[in-house]
Protein backbone atom coordinates (compact mmCIF):
# COMPACT_ATOMS: atom_id res chain seq x y z
CA UNK A 1 0.00 0.00 0.00
CA UNK A 2 3.05 2.44 0.99
CA UNK A 3 4.56 2.24 -2.65
CA UNK A 4 1.41 3.10 -4.59
CA UNK A 5 0.61 5.79 -2.41
CA UNK A 6 4.09 7.47 -2.71
CA UNK A 7 3.04 6.68 -6.44
CA UNK A 8 0.06 8.56 -5.96
CA UNK A 9 1.19 11.31 -3.85
CA UNK A 10 3.94 11.95 -6.17
CA UNK A 11 1.14 12.53 -9.00
CA UNK A 12 -0.76 14.46 -6.64
CA UNK A 13 2.05 16.62 -5.46
CA UNK A 14 3.08 17.43 -9.01
CA UNK A 15 -0.24 18.50 -9.76
CA UNK A 16 -0.72 20.80 -7.09
CA UNK A 17 2.47 22.41 -7.09
CA UNK A 18 1.55 23.23 -11.44
CA UNK A 19 -1.91 24.93 -9.83
CA UNK A 20 -0.50 27.11 -7.40
CA UNK A 21 2.44 28.00 -9.82
CA UNK A 22 -0.03 28.71 -12.81
CA UNK A 23 0.99 26.24 -15.11
CA UNK A 24 -1.15 23.70 -16.63
CA UNK A 25 0.87 19.75 -16.75
CA UNK A 26 1.51 18.90 -20.15
CA UNK A 27 -0.45 15.97 -21.23
CA UNK A 28 0.68 13.94 -24.21
CA UNK A 29 -1.35 10.96 -24.68
CA UNK A 30 -4.44 12.66 -24.02
CA UNK A 31 -5.04 16.17 -24.58
CA UNK A 32 -7.68 16.82 -21.82
CA UNK A 33 -5.58 18.29 -19.33
CA UNK A 34 -5.55 21.47 -19.29
CA UNK A 35 -9.15 21.31 -19.44
CA UNK A 36 -9.64 19.55 -16.95
CA UNK A 37 -7.09 21.32 -14.74
CA UNK A 38 -8.32 24.43 -15.28
CA UNK A 39 -12.03 23.32 -15.00
CA UNK A 40 -14.49 24.66 -11.77
CA UNK A 41 -14.16 20.81 -10.65
CA UNK A 42 -10.27 21.34 -9.71
CA UNK A 43 -11.13 23.20 -6.69
CA UNK A 44 -13.33 22.28 -3.61
CA UNK A 45 -14.08 25.02 -1.43
CA UNK A 46 -11.39 27.46 -2.96
CA UNK A 47 -8.87 24.31 -2.17
CA UNK A 48 -7.63 22.62 -5.39
CA UNK A 49 -8.46 19.03 -5.71
CA UNK A 50 -4.70 18.17 -6.20
CA UNK A 51 -3.92 19.08 -3.20
CA UNK A 52 -6.62 17.21 -1.27
CA UNK A 53 -5.55 14.26 -2.94
CA UNK A 54 -2.13 14.41 -2.12
CA UNK A 55 -3.03 15.21 1.69
CA UNK A 56 -5.26 11.93 1.31
CA UNK A 57 -1.95 9.64 -0.29
CA UNK A 58 -0.01 11.53 2.88
CA UNK A 59 -2.57 10.11 5.17
CA UNK A 60 -2.49 6.61 3.90
CA UNK A 61 1.37 6.57 3.73
CA UNK A 62 1.42 7.50 7.49
CA UNK A 63 -0.93 5.35 8.22
CA UNK A 64 1.35 2.59 6.78
CA UNK A 65 4.11 3.76 8.47
CA UNK A 66 2.18 3.66 11.28
CA UNK A 67 0.71 0.26 11.27
CA UNK A 68 4.70 -1.43 10.57
CA UNK A 69 6.12 0.78 13.55
CA UNK A 70 3.40 -0.40 15.92
CA UNK A 71 1.83 -3.80 14.65
CA UNK A 72 -1.77 -2.61 15.70
CA UNK A 73 -4.21 -4.20 13.34
CA UNK A 74 -6.85 -1.45 14.44
CA UNK A 75 -5.06 1.15 12.67
CA UNK A 76 -3.81 -1.61 9.34
CA UNK A 77 -7.97 -1.11 9.43
CA UNK A 78 -8.53 2.03 9.52
CA UNK A 79 -6.38 2.81 6.55
CA UNK A 80 -7.91 0.08 4.55
CA UNK A 81 -11.16 1.56 5.22
CA UNK A 82 -10.05 4.80 4.39
CA UNK A 83 -8.85 3.70 0.72
CA UNK A 84 -12.59 3.78 0.61
CA UNK A 85 -12.83 7.35 0.55
CA UNK A 86 -10.47 7.97 -2.06
CA UNK A 87 -11.98 5.74 -4.25
CA UNK A 88 -15.02 7.17 -4.13
CA UNK A 89 -13.58 10.16 -4.94
CA UNK A 90 -12.01 8.92 -7.59
CA UNK A 91 -15.27 7.40 -9.38
CA UNK A 92 -16.85 11.50 -8.64
CA UNK A 93 -13.89 13.15 -10.32
CA UNK A 94 -13.77 10.40 -13.36
CA UNK A 95 -17.49 10.70 -13.85
CA UNK A 96 -16.89 14.44 -14.24
CA UNK A 97 -13.92 14.29 -16.86
CA UNK A 98 -16.17 11.86 -18.60
CA UNK A 99 -19.28 13.47 -18.35
CA UNK A 100 -19.48 16.46 -16.83
CA UNK A 101 -16.09 18.32 -18.12
CA UNK A 102 -16.09 16.23 -22.02
CA UNK A 103 -11.79 15.69 -21.30
CA UNK A 104 -9.27 13.34 -19.52
CA UNK A 105 -6.27 14.22 -17.84
CA UNK A 106 -3.77 11.56 -18.09
CA UNK A 107 -2.40 12.56 -14.60
CA UNK A 108 -5.59 12.56 -12.96
CA UNK A 109 -6.15 8.87 -14.16
CA UNK A 110 -3.33 8.21 -12.89
CA UNK A 111 -4.18 9.14 -9.61
CA UNK A 112 -7.92 7.05 -9.95
CA UNK A 113 -5.47 4.20 -10.62
CA UNK A 114 -3.27 4.31 -7.90
CA UNK A 115 -6.37 5.29 -5.22
CA UNK A 116 -8.62 2.13 -6.83
CA UNK A 117 -4.89 -0.41 -6.57
CA UNK A 118 -5.21 1.10 -2.67
CA UNK A 119 -8.63 0.53 -2.20
CA UNK A 120 -8.87 -3.53 -3.98
CA UNK A 121 -5.25 -3.97 -1.45
CA UNK A 122 -7.56 -2.32 1.32
CA UNK A 123 -10.68 -4.26 1.01
CA UNK A 124 -7.94 -7.50 0.95
CA UNK A 125 -6.51 -5.99 3.91
CA UNK A 126 -9.80 -5.76 5.83
CA UNK A 127 -10.69 -9.71 4.57
CA UNK A 128 -7.34 -10.54 5.88
CA UNK A 129 -7.52 -9.05 9.01
CA UNK A 130 -11.05 -10.80 9.27
CA UNK A 131 -9.56 -14.16 8.96
CA UNK A 132 -7.06 -13.50 11.43
CA UNK A 133 -10.28 -13.04 13.59
CA UNK A 134 -11.02 -9.44 14.90
CA UNK A 135 -8.35 -7.20 14.31
CA UNK A 136 -6.68 -9.28 17.27
CA UNK A 137 -2.58 -8.81 16.88
CA UNK A 138 -1.06 -12.17 16.67
CA UNK A 139 1.51 -13.79 19.14
CA UNK A 140 4.99 -13.13 18.23
CA UNK A 141 4.83 -17.64 18.17
CA UNK A 142 3.64 -17.29 14.40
Amino acid sequence: MAGIAILGFADATYLTAEHFLNRVPPCSIIKGCATVTTSQYSLLFGIPVALLGALYYLAVILGVVYYFQSKKRPALKAVALFTSAGFVFSLWFVYLQLFVIHAICAWCMFSACTSTALFIIGMWVIKSLRAYGNDTPRSTAE
